[in-house]
């Protein structure tokens, strides 16, 4: 057995007993080689080290089989899910993934575009709706980048996420099926596109329902569980109360019923309430949440495929991708009360 840190291709052919050419289709093409085959091959290199030492050859020829995924928030449930399809593509296709956690600090994000053009890097996925601030310089130097879960605010980069238009759609819908019609949208953001197309949805629905601008109230929010309770805070300030609250995401949602909660109102009796992104939680909220559902593991897994499209330089590369979501209907939502 070679010593793995001199380990090569023929070691690994060797003791997978298959040909030089099958263990580089099984990195580089792992779809045209059977099962049986790929996991001799992998099982090999786990031992011999040769993936380690491809990966060190590669950076000091400029060259790296890494992906960073850069990430405003690890903690966000939608993040991991997403990671899942984007890691089983890599892996696919012999790739790895660094994750940056800029932990919402521009110059954390920064500092991890410095990284990856120091050539550590073959591809970037990003998670945070925006490039980073001082980016200007750099953006010339990056590799292939697309963003994913939020379209790129600043950046000309290609996207993969959700409908959002058509999510919300799918939300301000079933909201005025049952009768309501002063129905709120909270977590507007007008330096999110997100959340932009996201209000889009709740106006085109409303257009079509024929509700007068007068009986629609949009509230400002960043998202976040805090946002939704202030943005009720401020629609008790109002003369006239909706009916409904359709928020931009899960999390403005939770805040909202908690706030709902403490002042004594019953969600969907009083209060009808919907979310967007179908998160772990949703369905364990009292009531459970009735919300549009990200496809995220297939969102990951079709942003890792245009990235590769376009570290291959393939020509026709799309450069916006959207999955349709779901609506999932719980026990948030029911019929405005009776005035």
């Amino acid at each position: 057995m070679s010593n793995p840190n001199s380990a090569t291709i023929e070691d690994v052919a060797r003791l997978a007993e298959v040909s030089i050419a099958t263990v580089s289709r099984a990195i580089h093409s792992p779809e045209k080689v059977a099962k049986s085959t790929r996991q001799k091959v992998n099982q090999a290199i786990a031992i011999t080290g040769y993936t380690t030492n491809a990966l060190a050859r590669n950076l000091r020829l400029g060259r790296s089989n890494m992906i960073l995924v850069i990430a405003p928030d690890i903690g966000d449930p939608n993040f991991s899910s997403i990671l899942v399809g984007l890691e089983n593509e890599a892996r696919a296709r012999g790739y790895g993934i660094l994750i940056g956690h800029t932990q919402n600090d521009a110059q954390l994000g920064l500092e991890y575009l410095k990284f990856i053009n120091s050539n550590q890097a073959a591809g970037l996925i990003l998670f945070t709706g925006v490039l980073p601030y001082g980016h200007q310089d750099m953006v010339a130097n990056l590799p292939p980048s697309v963003g994913v879960f939020e379209p790129v605010f600043n950046g000309g980069i290609p996207y993969v996420g959700v409908d959002d238009v058509a999510g919300a759609r799918k939300a301000v819908d079933l909201l005025l099926s049952q009768g309501h019609r002063r129905i709120a949208f909270i977590g507007d953001a007008r330096n999110r596109l997100a959340s932009r197309r996201r209000r889009q949805g709740y106006s085109e629905g409303m257009d079509a329902a024929g509700v007068p601008e007068s009986q629609r109230i949009i509230l400002d929010g960043d998202g976040t569980v805090e946002s939704g309770r202030l943005a009720l805070e401020q629609l008790f300030m109002r003369d006239t109360l909706p009916t409904a609250m359709m928020c931009v995401n899960d999390l403005t949602a939770v805040g909202v019923i908690t706030g709902l909660s403490a002042r004594g109102y019953s969600v969907p009796a009083d209060f009808s309430v919907t979310g967007f992104d179908d998160v772990p939680q949703a369905g364990f909220l009292s009531p459970p949440l009735t919300t549009i559902r990200q496809p995220r593991s297939a969102i990951g897994k079709k942003a890792m495929t245009l990235l590769f499209d376009l570290l291959a330089n393939t020509e026709g590369a799309e450069t916006e991708i959207l999955l349709v979501p779901d609506l999932v209907v719980r026990e948030s939502v029911g019929p405005p009360r009776p005035q």
